[in-house]
């Protein structure tokens, strides 16, 4: 399965340099390990719009973690870049 979500233009950069390889992101997808993620840049002010880089980046999820730590229907997982 392949989600597309939104990404804040602040977070686009370290997503892209590997440095932040994860998301904090409520459960109402089903996210699971293997799921793949395509992001839509958004600016702060809750704009869309095309990042010459992001879009065509596709990244897998690796891991998924809900519980312990976290509020009621939020997971975190991991993610790579795939392609």
């Amino acid at each position: 399965m392949t989600h597309l979500i939104k990404l804040r233009e602040d977070y686009i950069e370290p997503v892209l340099s590997g440095e932040k390889s994860f998301e904090v992101r409520v459960n109402d997808r089903g996210y699971q390990k293997g799921d793949l993620v395509k992001f839509e840049a958004v600016s702060r002010e809750g704009c869309l719009f095309v990042h010459e880089k992001l879009w065509k980046k596709t990244f897998e999820i690796t891991y998924v973690h809900s519980g312990l730590g976290l509020k009621e229907n939020y997971v975190v997982f991991g993610i790579k870049e795939v392609g």
